[in-house]
């Protein structure tokens, strides 16, 4: 728990030490850039936080959560943010759901036990359909080009193999 402490204690203490730049700057445009990058910080912040409770709850709990947060982002920002909301949601937790598919893959017992807390089979293969092209895309960037360039052998996936064991291990 204490480390959390350190973390929340140095996000606020970068907000304040903005928010005070910007308070006690000499030029307006000064002010501006600083005030610009406390609303940065801001909305980094906020999509952290979105990553981090999209890893903890799953994408299947999260939906009801990502239905308000589209509806206020169309309310706010129009439709075209909340259709970039929408793909950045996909390749996030595709990236997290391909990444624990690889790792179960090569046999990692975490993985596994991650797949067993959040999914039975029929809500793992919603999202291993979902998910599909981005088992491929984390493939190539994670095995395929280190394989060109080093002297490793190339490890083969078969997402097939990784259905017919989940279908086992989930049921």
């Amino acid at each position: 728990m204490h480390e959390y402490r350190s973390l929340v204690l140095t996000v606020i203490a970068v907000f304040v030490i903005t928010f005070m730049a910007a308070y006690f700057s000499t030029s307006f445009m000064q002010q501006q850039s600083y005030l610009e990058l406390f609303t940065l910080l801001g909305s980094l912040l906020f999509i952290f936080s979105v990553v981090v409770i999209f890893a903890i709850l799953g994408f299947y709990s999260f939906a009801l959560f990502l239905s308000l947060f589209l509806a206020i982002i169309i309310t706010a920002f129009g439709v075209l943010s909340a259709f970039i909301i929408t793909a950045i949601t996909y390749f996030l937790w595709g990236s997290i759901f391909a990444m624990e598919l690889l790792l179960f893959y090569n046999g990692s017992e975490s993985a596994k036990e991650w797949f067993m807390a959040r999914y039975d089979f029929k809500t793992f293969k919603l999202e291993y359909y979902a998910f599909y092209p981005m088992m491929y895309l984390l493939y190539i960037l994670l095995e395929f080009i280190p394989y060109l360039f080093s002297k490793e052998q190339l490890v083969k996936f078969a997402p097939s193999e990784v259905l017919k064991e989940m279908e086992t291990l989930l049921k």
